[in-house]
């Protein structure tokens, strides 16, 4: 986590007016991130999972095999975006997915995210460094949940949390990035990143 951390925030750095916007998906081993103003307090018992703090937003969550991770690295003013619907676009993507398995989710502009049911499945964390982005979203597709336990999710004490091979028979991500992929470029507007 910490490498790709790194290659965010240096391709953010060096990017000029002319540099193409990109999306990454990766898949991170266990690891417990922190948002820059997180409180420790919701780090539970982190027992031999590595905690890293970082300088996107939120407080604690939990990034592990079978978790899609996707970071929008973009220029938020040539996309005409703000934060705010940055934030809708990814949540939006998530919502759309699951409406295409037929499962209804709906995100909590009190704490970001996408639910299902009362449950979150879907986090998300970003960074604006000179009017653009990084970092992004978790969405828990076919992963042990029970790390989840350890922290404080979001820092919400007793949030729940779910995935999505829990609600429907989906194996792991390949099942879900594909139909992901179609709705977050849908959301952010069409076309390539």
């Amino acid at each position: 986590m910490p490498e790709v951390w790194a290659e965010m925030r240096d391709f953010t750095e060096s990017r000029g007016p002319d540099t193409r916007d990109e999306i990454w998906f990766v898949e991170h081993p266990p690891v417990f991130t922190l948002g820059l103003a997180a409180d420790r307090a919701h780090l539970l018992d982190p027992g031999d999972i590595d905690v890293v703090q970082t300088d996107r937003g939120g407080q604690v969550t939990y990034h592990g095999p079978g978790q899609l991770v996707c970071y929008v690295l973009l220029d938020l003013k040539r996309r005409g975006l703000d934060i705010r619907r940055l934030v809708e676009a990814l949540e939006g993507a998530v919502v759309d997915t699951l409406a295409g398995l037929g499962l209804e989710a709906y995100p909590d502009r009190e704490a970001p995210g996408v639910y299902v049911d009362g449950s979150k499945i879907a986090a998300v964390g970003l960074k604006l460094r000179r009017g653009c982005s990084y970092h992004g979203l978790a969405f828990n597709i076919a992963m042990d949940l029970a790390p989840f336990d350890r922290i404080n999710p979001c820092g919400y004490e007793g949030l729940k949390v779910t995935q999505l091979a829990e609600l429907c028979p989906v194996k792991g991500i390949a099942d879900v990035r594909p139909a992901f992929e179609r709705a977050l470029m849908r959301r952010l507007g069409g076309g390539r990143a």
